[in-house]
């Protein structure tokens, strides 16, 4: 009897295994429980965190660390937590960094909070709410990680679970239809890969093009740029953090100048506004490209990454059906840096994850795919070596904004773009007073939903095609991958031998 439960328990194990390995579902931890007494300033997190929920004004920006309402991770936070368990320089920077977070997070709730949510919390002003949060959120955090056992749950709690739903895999038989979506991935692949060689023969100056390029400034020298990041300071993560003037300069020097072929207003870029409706739209009399400071983890060190996003009011339908039309457009542009300041990767996506490109310059070899088949590190073409004051240049096609060439710049008049950050999209101003994010609450920005989503829900990705928040860009339909994994470069990429 005990040897048929055996079998019986083995074959079980082994069968879920196989699905699990067959569907590529989730390994997320499962969250533990967290047990503490009650207290006046856990009772105040709470209610704050019930009214920011029940208006809608939750926050996506990180992932809020489950039993520990004052902290929240994002992907290259929460890489560090297995190591700072045992090392208290490092964990105080850990937990330091994932206040931070929340701190960040609860700051736009509450700028979003309608009058009627602090009301409902008992506050007079918004600055008394903020004030009496961050005391009690230090006051928990002081208490709870003196004690080593609620230490060891912050740290196995605070993995950021990855953006695929695994019951769509599932209910849609994902192994069944992979092959049906890998001949797609691999067909775009082909017309990719033939429009950068047709962009590299062919690169004529045109006139339905037009070039937005960051306002005149002068640009860092790879020289400079090595001294500045020498000499800034690194926090215990080792992120590097230039001054607000310093980096300035650095987001400047890398700009790439934006090409589009202009069929019409949906090919301007534009700033986001909420204006009239229920949407957010893009404003393209002020040009506006939004930045934001990453970290990606390489080589045992953290190298900085200079973001650019640029939006588009709108896909407009090239077709009677046009399944990837939708309001909201956009591409996002990533420069990964080494230490001595020059690119080792640049990388690119839409704002929905899709099309992720790498252009690896020659410092760096491609490594293969731990699993064939998946969408790993899809390289059209190599990047452009750069010449002095020389900038990347993407050329876009009209309509689907597709980035169909990438060059060193060359001579062009052009429209000047301003910068402006791209965390604050999540709490523009509303025409009739108030705030909001054009975000929701799951990172997705309403009103730009794609008809593909009712077609792609088999791959796992949530609303595929949608516009969505920063930490929230799955960009694989065949495996699993992130734009903001704190490995994918990495992982993907070896310094050239």
């Amino acid at each position: 009897m005990n040897l048929t439960r055996t079998i019986l328990v083995t074959a079980f194990v082994a069968s879920n295994l196989a699905a699990c390995a067959t569907f590529d579902l989730s390994h997320d931890p499962k969250p533990l429980l967290v047990q503490r007494s009650g207290s006046q300033c856990g009772a105040w997190l709470v209610a704050i965190d019930g009214a920011v929920t029940r208006a809608g004004v939750n926050d996506a920006g990180a992932y809020r660390v489950p039993g520990f309402p004052y902290l929240r991770v994002d992907r290259f936070t929460a890489s560090f937590a297995g190591q700072a368990l045992d090392d208290e320089g490092l964990f105080a920077a850990w937990a330091g960094a994932a206040r931070a977070l929340d701190r960040d997070g609860r700051d736009v709730e509450l700028r979003n909070l309608p009058p009627a949510g602090l009301v409902e919390i008992g506050a007079d002003t918004r600055e008394a709410a903020a004030a009496r949060t961050e005391a009690c959120a230090n006051e928990l955090m002081a208490s709870d990680l003196a004690q080593p056992t609620l230490r060891k749950l912050a740290i196995a709690n605070a993995h950021v679970p990855d953006d695929y739903i695994d019951r769509n895999r599932l209910i849609g038989l994902y192994p069944l239809a992979r092959p049906f979506f890998a001949a797609g991935v691999d067909q775009w692949h082909l017309e990719a890969i033939g429009a950068f060689r047709d962009y590299a023969a062919n690169r004529l100056p045109r006139p339905d093009v037009m070039r937005y390029a960051p306002s005149a400034g002068m640009l860092l020298s790879r020289e400079d740029v090595a001294a500045l990041l020498a000499r800034a300071p690194r926090d215990h993560l080792g992120r590097v953090l230039p001054s607000p003037a310093e980096l300035d300069r650095l987001f400047a020097s890398y700009a790439p100048v934006f090409e589009v072929e202009f069929g019409g207003g949906f090919d301007a870029i534009g700033e986001i506004a909420w204006r009239t409706g229920a949407h957010p739209s893009v404003d393209t009399s002020r040009p506006v490209v939004y930045r934001r400071l990453a970290y990606t983890r390489y080589g045992g060190e953290v190298l900085p990454q200079l973001v650019y996003t640029a939006w588009f009011p709108e896909r407009p339908s090239t077709s009677v059906v046009d399944i990837l039309a939708g309001k909201l457009d956009g591409v996002v542009f990533r420069v990964t840096l080494s230490r001595d300041g020059s690119p080792l990767v640049y990388d690119s996506i839409h704002p929905c994850g899709c099309y992720h490109m790498f252009f690896p310059t020659a410092r760096v070899r491609e490594l293969p795919s731990p699993r064939p088949g998946d969408e790993w590190s899809f390289a059209p073409a190599p990047a452009p070596a750069l010449e002095g004051a020389q900038r990347i240049v993407l050329h876009l096609q009209s309509r689907t904004h597709y980035l169909t060439g990438i060059s060193a710049d060359a001579d062009g008049t052009s429209v000047a773009y301003t910068f402006a950050d791209d965390d604050s999209l999540r709490s523009l101003p509303l025409p009739g007073g108030g705030r909001r994010s054009i975000y929701g609450a799951d990172g997705l920005v309403a009103g730009s939903e794609r008809p593909e989503r009712m077609l792609f829900w088999p791959m796992g990705v949530p609303s595929a095609g949608t516009m969505r928040q920063w930490g929230h860009n799955a960009t694989a339909f065949l495996g699993r991958r992130h734009f903001d994994d704190a490995d994918l470069i990495e992982r993907r990429f070896a310094p050239a031998q």
